[in-house]
């Protein structure tokens, strides 16, 4: 399929991935990747190699402005890269520059996960700061309700709760295709 793809239609504009932590942005980005051959980009695991240690040690040490601040820098610059998949992070879409540079260099998809199935995935994690010592539930579903208005600025929204990964892959690349890009 991946050669059919890029034959048709000459897909070389990138494609960008937001929606809430632990939705699956990596595990769908670096599949659409293989699929394209395109590179694959994990903003978090960009900012992580930079700064040599975790989001989480981030937020804790330095604040979370700082890591808006390297965040910006370095997605706008990966934004600017051909033929890539580029997962953002969760709270990354939501800055207005970020977004501004999204819309402008790639097709972007909102990988939208049921509240219920979100808060299950995230329950037990220990690695996402803004979820760190709070009341996990109540946290998911107030950050889903501020965020959801500006996911929805993507170009397309995928329902993921109940699909398997490749499934996903197939819409997301369909979608994809019929853009034209």
């Amino acid at each position: 399929m991946k050669n059919e793809i890029q034959k048709s239609s000459k897909l070389y504009k990138n494609l960008t991935l937001t929606g809430m932590m632990g939705v699956g942005k990596s595990t769908i980005g670096k599949n659409l990747a293989k699929r394209l051959e395109y590179n694959f980009i994990d903003i978090d695991k960009l900012i992580e190699t930079r700064e040599k240690t975790s989001i989480n040690l981030i937020f804790k040490n330095k604040g979370e402005n700082y890591f808006r601040n390297i965040e910006n820098d370095i997605t706008i610059q990966q934004l600017k890269k051909k033929k890539s998949v580029i997962s953002l992070g969760g709270g990354a879409f939501l800055n207005k520059s970020i977004r501004n540079s999204t819309k402008e260099n790639s097709i972007s998809f909102w990988l939208d996960v049921d509240i219920d199935e979100l808060i299950r995935r995230l329950k037990k994690t220990k690695k996402r700061p803004l979820l760190y010592e709070k009341n996990i539930s109540d946290t998911i579903k107030k950050l889903y309700s501020e965020r959801k208005k500006i996911y929805n600025e993507a170009d397309y929204k995928i329902k993921c709760s109940f699909l398997k990964s490749n499934k996903i892959v197939d819409e997301i690349l369909k979608l994809y295709e019929e853009s034209g890009s």
